[in-house]
C-alpha cells in the first residue's frame, strides 16, 4: 500500500478510537497518521515523495480558493450591475498534461470557477477547448490556464 493509503487507514483508526466522528477529528487523524508515517517511514523514497505533496497541496488549495473568489466577486459584480462587461468566446488552450487523470482535473477545476468551462477534448489529447465569459486578453487567460495546470501537474506528478 501507498503512504496516502496508510495515512486514510491511521487517520480511521484514530477516529474509531476516540469515538467522535467529525471532520475536526479525522483532520487531527490525518495530521497523526502523517507524523507517525513520518517517523516510521523517514528512509523509505515512496514517502519522500508523499511529504513533499503536502505543502503543494497547501499551497495549491490557497491558491485555487483565491482564483475561485476571484472569479465569482467578477461574475457577480457583473450580474449586479446595469451594464454587462462580458465578451464570451470559445478558445483553444494546448496542454501540456498527458494522462486522462490529469486532463480530467484539470478540467473540472476550470469548470468549478464561475466564467470558465471546459467543452472539448481535441483527439489527440494536446488540446482543451473552452468557454470563457471575459476574454479581455486571450494570452491572459492561456496564461493563467497554464498556472492552473503546472500546479495540478505538480501535485499529480
Amino acid at each position: 500500500m501507498n503512504a496516502l493509503t496508510w495515512n486514510i487507514i491511521l487517520a480511521l483508526i484514530w477516529v474509531g478510537i476516540t469515538g467522535d466522528f467529525n471532520l475536526a477529528n479525522l483532520l487531527i487523524g490525518l495530521l497523526l497518521g502523517y507524523a507517525i508515517l513520518g517517523f516510521a517511514l523517514r528512509d523509505q523514497p515512496q514517502f519522500a515523495r508523499y511529504v513533499g505533496k503536502l505543502p503543494k497541496l497547501v499551497w495549491f488549495t490557497g491558491f485555487f480558493l483565491r482564483e475561485l473568489f476571484t472569479s465569482n466577486l467578477r461574475v457577480a459584480y457583473d450580474v449586479l450591475t446595469p451594464t454587462h462587461h462580458m465578451r464570451p468566446a470559445v478558445i483553444a488552450v494546448p496542454l501540456i498534461a498527458q494522462t486522462d487523470v490529469e486532463i480530467t482535473v484539470l478540467a473540472n477545476l476550470i469548470s468549478l470557477t464561475p466564467g470558465t468551462l471546459g467543452l472539448d477534448v481535441s483527439s489527440d489529447r494536446k488540446v482543451l477547448y473552452l468557454h470563457v465569459m471575459y476574454l479581455d486578453d486571450e494570452q491572459d487567460v492561456r496564461d493563467s490556464i497554464r498556472r492552473l495546470e503546472q500546479r495540478v501537474l505538480d501535485l499529480l506528478r
